[in-house]
């Protein structure tokens, strides 16, 4: 009897061990989602890999379709260090800046990254930066800062520019044919240029608060943008300016043309500004939420991708100036 019940216990021991062991259907891992809709994006973009985004944690995604899916770019370097502004010369040639003097190359339309530039102690955040008509590329930032590329962003040098002070500086920008440059920043800083960025001059004060931003409209016409509310426009390239008619008094962070023209300023509360006369006056185009806007593409459908501090948003305007507004809710593994 004992060796009976002994033998089914061995039998039950060695199925038990065989079931254990054996082949079987593996079930379906959760999908591991990108959180784009809730993330600290800095800035937007687009490039021949499609829309680029970038901001917390040192993170740049990348969409072929236009904001449906995302993906990780590749990266040589992990710095986890907030990405302040991505830059493209033309679809493939770009920069990605972020804090503590990080700078990032890519030369693929931001699929992949290369880091050339970091500063392990007491490094200062990068805000804009541009290739130069003679191929230079230049990079400004906190506290007066400008470095200098002139190997193609493979290593940078500490430069100067003519009647620069240590306030901030937050965008470099140019016309489309690189002959008129203007830099603006902090406590009002422009500095101008049109000899295709040979030589610069400081520009008159003509406002005391920090300039975020500034877009050329073609021929001398300029505009400027920053804190609260604050727009201003130029008919000469720089020398003079003039007070916007602005509804609504918050800080403006970034910018796009349309295919038509119309200006679109993005900033504070979820608002888009909208002028179609070249910066004079502006109107409400959108608002609501309480992220702030920092960066604006349109995609060929007409609907807006923006991203902000509380994720990309989208919004599609229709022929009234209305439209639907949430923000995206998609991922990707």
């Amino acid at each position: 009897m004992r060796v009976a019940v002994g033998l089914v216990v061995a039998s039950i021991v060695a199925a038990a061990s065989i079931y254990s062991f054996s082949p079987r259907p593996v079930p379906p891992m959760r999908e591991t989602r990108i959180p784009v809709d809730t993330m600290q994006l800095m800035d937007i973009r687009q490039s021949k890999a499609g829309t680029v985004v970038a901001g917390e944690l040192g993170l740049i995604l990348v969409s072929p379709d236009e904001g449906k899916t995302w993906k990780p770019a590749s990266m040589t370097s992990d710095r986890q260090a907030l990405i302040t502004r991505l830059v493209f010369a033309d679809d493939s040639h770009g920069l990605a800046l972020g804090q503590e003097g990080w700078i990032l190359r890519t030369d693929d339309g931001g699929q992949s990254w290369t880091e050339t530039a970091f500063t392990e102690k007491n490094g200062e955040p990068l805000m804009s930066a541009a290739r130069l008509p003679g191929g230079d590329w230049l990079a400004v930032g906190a506290f007066g800062q400008v470095l200098r590329s002139v190997d193609d962003r493979n290593t940078w040098q500490s430069d100067t520019l003519p009647g620069l002070s240590d306030w901030h500086l937050n965008q470099i920008a140019s016309s489309a044919d690189g002959k008129q440059w203007m830099i603006v920043g902090e406590n009002g800083t422009v500095l101008r240029s049109t000899d295709g960025a040979h030589s610069w001059e400081a520009v008159e004060p003509f406002y005391h608060g920090s300039l975020y931003g500034a877009v050329h409209l073609g021929g001398n016409r300029w505009v400027a943008y920053g804190m609260r509310g604050k727009v201003f426009f130029s008919d000469n390239a720089g020398q003079t300016w003039s007070a916007s008619q602005i509804p609504a008094l918050v800080s403006l962070y970034g910018h796009t043309l349309t295919a038509g023209g119309e200006l679109l300023l993005v900033g504070q509360g979820g608002v888009v500004l909208s002028s179609k006369d070249g910066g004079e006056h502006f109107n409400i185009a959108r608002r609501g939420g309480r992220a702030s806007l920092t960066g604006i593409v349109v995609r060929p459908d007409g609907e807006w991708l923006m991203s902000s501090d509380g994720g990309l948003r989208a919004f599609a305007p229709n022929a009234q100036g209305t439209g639907t507004n949430q923000p995206t809710n998609k991922g990707a593994a």
